[in-house]
């Protein structure tokens, strides 16, 4: 399943604050923040990403859409599915029926009759179809690599057929945002259209857009009925202590900003409405590297990295104990992921080794004179880290790990982008390293996946927007994705899974750095409904897929 992150590739957006940034407030270009009120049937929604493009393009993880998150309120899925549920069969929406058949080579939907556009024309079967079509005609739309085959549309039915077995696809194909073909038909590029009058089946249509706030309003004839919230105010603040400030004084009622000692900054405003939840899934996050620049290419120097980076330091210094550290060196967090362990790793813990590091490069040709490593053809090891400014979990991390580094020589330098900037240049392959989140699924395959799947992989300078950003090739990795993939039986899933963690482990394409958590702040003031712990129907991250549920469930408080 996708996070953006799209995954979205929809992600799980978390970015920390220091205390002491909560002095500087809001700047001024978010200085006119809306608070929202459920009596006037306003929900305000922050995010922390900067100022953003007009861009509503549904399958573009680098729109403001997948940013925001609002791309979820104008354009629905076929099926409502649950990351933090993924056992479960998920909930009928633009269709109400769907099978699969032949090994998952063969699905079936039957589309809900009900669906209209927000234009009054009617949702078809042959709207359905034509999605399907475009992403089977346009690789940059079809990011997680489903190979489509045969798309055919009867009356209410559509059948989709693939050349190979989706069961790790289920829920990503399910998901899919379904556009209308009288629209998008006329579209000459839709891998770049912007799409600024976006038209779509969901219950809000957008209104206003700036780089700040964008505005949606409740459509009027909402195919699933009324909603209670009838405007959403989507603003993007500059960084994560603007965003906290908006939590804390009631501007922003909904959010996802990773904020260390939550209690002093934010609950204790308000202890009766201020919550905040954050369930967690099988993925991480992590330091993917760009296997592409110069020595990074090299296994042995990313395992040397993976071997100084020290994962309990940013786990207390940059992510304050809040998200679930990382012990094991594949990568899979512990205890969820136990059951899926090869008996290679089972008792393997992550630790500190820096002559061990040195060790492994002596081995592979690499020379530490004067403090500097060399490569094997005599040249400095130098590196870039990259992540978005007023990131500051993200980038507390990559201060850690420009200094863990430079035990084995290695020169590193810490670059902050804009989050637009950022994503731009992680899905084209344009940086060195970055501490970047990963798909999360029912098993790891989808973290491995979205790592190393060789049928992400893009050459530099093309977007990949949905995996492989670090351009790992390995064919052994590739070939034991698609035989978990198109396996029949557990005991063939489980060997490619072990392969899978060797992978992982001896040429470590990203260094796991902490489990994702899918959480979120918000306030129970003006709405409630919200996903808890005690009823967990959805993952409450408002840039999620779930966030479209989450929002047709609130009403106003009493």
């Amino acid at each position: 399943m996708r996070d953006t992150r799209p995954r979205h590739t929809t992600r799980v957006i978390a970015a920390a604050i220091a205390v002491a940034a909560l002095a500087t407030g809001c700047s001024s270009a978010n200085s006119n923040a809306n608070r929202g009120t459920g009596a006037s049937g306003v929900l305000s929604i922050g995010m922390p990403n900067g100022p953003q493009t007009n861009n509503s393009n549904p399958f573009l993880g680098t729109s403001a859409g997948a940013s925001l998150g609002y791309r979820f309120m104008i354009y629905e899925p076929l099926v409502m599915t649950n990351i933090i549920r993924p056992g479960e069969e998920g909930t009928p929406w633009l269709a109400k029926e769907w099978a699969w058949e032949d090994n998952f080579t063969k699905v079936t939907f039957t589309i809900d009759s009900r669906a209209t556009w927000s234009d009054g024309e009617p949702l078809t079967a042959e709207d359905v179809a034509y999605t399907f079509g475009l992403l089977k005609e346009h690789e940059a739309l079809n990011g997680n690599a489903i190979p489509y085959d045969g798309i055919t549309a009867s009356g209410d039915t559509v059948e989709l057929t693939f050349t190979s077995s989706q069961f790790v696809n289920q829920m990503k194909i399910l998901s899919t945002f379904i556009v209308p073909r009288h629209i998008w038909e006329k579209v000459e590029d839709p891998t770049t259209w912007p799409n600024r009058e976006p038209v779509g089946s969901g219950p809000y249509t957008l209104k206003t857009f700036t780089p700040q706030t964008t505005t949606l309003v409740a459509a009027p004839d909402y195919w699933k009925g009324e909603t209670q919230v009838k405007e959403l105010r989507y603003t993007s603040y500059n960084d994560n202590s603007a965003q906290t400030t908006a939590l804390a004084n009631g501007k922003t009622e909904w959010s996802f900003v990773f904020m260390p000692n939550h209690e002093e900054l934010y609950t204790s405003k308000d202890p009766e409405h201020n919550k905040l939840w954050f369930p967690s899934g099988l993925g991480i996050h992590g330091l993917w590297f760009n296997t592409t620049r110069g020595a990074l290419g090299d296994p042995a120097l990313r395992k040397a990295m993976a071997m100084v980076i020290d994962r309990e330091a940013i786990h207390v210094q940059a992510q304050a104990e809040l998200y679930p550290e990382i012990t094991n060196p594949t990568g899979i967090p512990l205890p969820a992921g136990e059951p899926f362990l090869s008996p290679k790793y089972r008792d393997a813990e992550v630790e500190v080794d820096v002559e061990g590091a040195k060790k492994v490069l002596d081995e592979a040709g690499y020379e530490l004179s004067g403090g500097t490593l060399k490569d094997p053809d005599g040249k400095p090891v130098k590196i870039t880290l990259t992540d978005p400014a007023g990131w500051n979990d993200y980038i507390t991390g990559l201060s850690i790990i420009k200094d863990n580094v430079k035990k084995i020589g290695v020169e590193a330098s810490v670059k902050t982008q804009t989050a637009e900037a950022w994503t731009a240049a992680v899905s084209n392959g344009d940086f060195d390293a970055t501490l970047h989140w990963t798909n999360t699924g029912p098993t790891p395959y989808d973290m491995y996946q979205n790592i190393m799947d060789g049928e992400l992989l893009q050459p530099v300078g093309k977007s990949a927007p949905l995996g492989n950003f670090g351009r790992f090739d390995s064919p052994e990795a590739t070939k034991a994705l698609k035989e978990y993939a198109n396996a029949t039986d557990d005991a063939t899933r489980t060997e490619a899974l072990n392969t899978l963690q060797d992978v992982m482990v001896e040429q470590v394409p990203m260094v796991p750095t902490a489990a994702g958590p899918i959480g979120a702040e918000y306030s129970t003031k003006n709405w409630t409904g919200w996903p808890t712990e005690s009823d967990p129907y959805a993952p409450p991250q408002p840039t999620q897929p779930n966030a479209l549920d989450i929002v047709l469930r609130l009403k106003p408080a009493s």
